[in-house]
């Protein structure tokens, strides 16, 4: 078994946990954004399950995991993660079986786990320096590599981490000095400079609601976020003004919601400054409660556009076919089960149509992949024309592609659909004065209520993508082909 990280200098060890307590965060429910940061790197790093581990005196708790988990902790003198800890740096074991330090770990001899790849996630500790307080990791019940790319890729997720948990450290600091009201306030004299240069390094600020007369006060980073100038008094329907006509309706409500029900809110929106900048910003708040009445609400507003610009960047990055810039099949499984949902609910008409490359195979064999990359590039610009704008379209496979058809339009007449998908797929790619002819057959299927599930629906699109494909063996009435060189 590794050694602890326990047993580092005790001095570290109790700055270490003092910024790990701080953040409030063991033993409590999950939360959306950690949630959605390990499923991201499940995702990205092609592993059945991902971890945000927070590690403990002795225990490591589990904030957060890609896949359904009875366990939320575990001892941490077996735990994978207190090596990371440990080594405050990057650990990755392509097989624990085969490695000394972990081969006789209950984890891998009664869980049959046999990859593990974690990087530290670090805090800034009251100390002033920053402490190691968890890690995010993925692990696999069969051995596997990491290249290059995806250890990028975690250590870019563990730096996303640490900007989440900073956030929360700065905005519950923030909201425990606006809270505590008269009583801070010879203090926060003193430490107001301070306070103004926290704010703006953390783009955060601090607010109250006075619910008699709707009145706000804000501190000086809030205007600043606003695009205001310091000073003016804005009431609450002037600051809703700031949220996109399509969402503010959405925000007024959960206000009102939580003061009427004296409870927390927590939302993120997109917001548009007095200067027309387009930002994402996260507001928190809480009630203030006096004699059983609600009477204000205070808590933060933070700028998190540059956060929320990773997350989509990474989502994006998630949910792409690099080769063809369509969706991969994970996404598109995902909105082909919405879709379903949807039109079972609301009876609505949906098709899948799926698509097989015929001739693809021997345009890599003879021509060479080259080509082949040409061939799906083009049935990915194909299937992006904008006569099909009203499907979603993916590479789910090698050769294989699909679309999901929601739109009146394209269903009212399926038979011009297919032909028209047919002759968009028809390419003729030229190497050292060879040419060869790629075509596509295609299978539609129309969801029912005898469709119970994805695969229902997908093994019928199939049958019928088959009957295409055997139809075309001979026939040759094919619109002229696209080139290319």
């Amino acid at each position: 078994m590794a050694p602890s990280s326990s047993l580092m200098a005790p001095a570290v060890e109790s700055s270490r946990l003092a910024a790990l307590n701080a953040l409030a965060l063991l033993d409590s429910e999950p939360e959306k954004e950690f949630d959605a940061l390990v499923a991201l790197a499940a995702q990205l790093l092609g592993c059945p399950t991902a971890l945000l581990n927070l590690v403990d005196r002795d225990r490591l708790w589990i904030k957060a995991s890609a896949r359904p988990t009875e366990t939320r902790e575990l001892q941490r003198d077996i735990a994978f993660c207190d090596r990371t800890v440990s080594e405050r740096d990057m650990v990755v074991i392509e097989d624990l079986a085969a490695d000394p330090r972990f081969g006789t770990s209950p984890l891998v001899v009664e869980n049959g786990l046999r990859f593990y790849a974690g990087a530290p996630v670090n805090v800034l500790g009251q100390d002033g320096a920053r402490h190691t307080v968890g890690t995010i990791c993925a692990v696999d019940i069969a051995p596997r590599t990491l290249d290059g790319a995806a250890r990028a890729a975690l250590r870019h997720l563990a730096a996303l981490a640490e900007a989440l948990l900073e956030a929360r450290r700065t905005a519950l600091k923030a909201i425990h000095i606006a809270t505590t009201g008269e009583l801070l306030v010879t203090r926060l004299a003193r430490q107001d400079h301070i306070f103004r240069q926290a704010e703006q390094i953390a783009m955060i600020g601090s607010w109250r609601l006075s619910i008699a007369d709707q009145s706000l006060e804000w501190s000086d980073n809030v205007y600043r976020i606003h695009g205001l100038p310091l000073g003016e008094k804005p009431d609450l329907s002037r600051a809703l003004t700031f949220y996109p006509a399509a969402v503010r309706e959405g925000v007024a409500a959960t206000i009102e919601a939580a003061i009427r029900e004296g409870r927390p809110f927590d939302f993120e929106s997109d917001f548009v400054t007095a200067d027309g900048r387009t930002l994402r910003v996260r507001s928190m708040g809480d009630p203030e409660i006096v004699d059983g009445r609600v009477v204000g609400m205070v808590g933060v507003f933070q700028d998190i556009t540059e956060r929320h610009a990773l997350e989509v960047q990474l989502r994006h990055a998630a949910d792409t076919d690099v080769l063809t810039g369509l969706a991969n099949r994970a996404a598109f499984d995902r909105a082909l089960d919405y879709a379903m949902a949807r039109a079972r609910r609301d009876r609505s008409p949906l098709h899948l149509v799926l698509i097989d490359l015929d001739g693809f195979k021997a345009i890599n064999d003879t021509l060479g992949h080259g080509a082949g990359d040409d061939v799906l590039r083009l049935t990915g610009a194909a299937l992006s024309e904008p006569w099909l704008s009203g499907a979603l379209a993916a590479r789910i496979g090698g050769d294989e592609f699909a679309l999901i058809v929601e739109d009146p339009a394209l269903i009212a007449d399926l038979d011009s659909l297919r032909e028209g998908i047919e002759a968009a797929l028809r390419v003729a790619v030229e190497v050292n004065g060879v040419t060869m002819t790629s075509a596509g057959s295609v299978g539609i299927a129309a969801f029912d209520d005898d469709c119970h599930s994805l695969r229902d629906l997908a093994r019928r699109a199939d049958v019928l993508l088959y009957q295409a494909k055997r139809a075309r063996v001979g026939q040759r009435r094919f619109a002229p082909p696209r080139r290319v060189a």
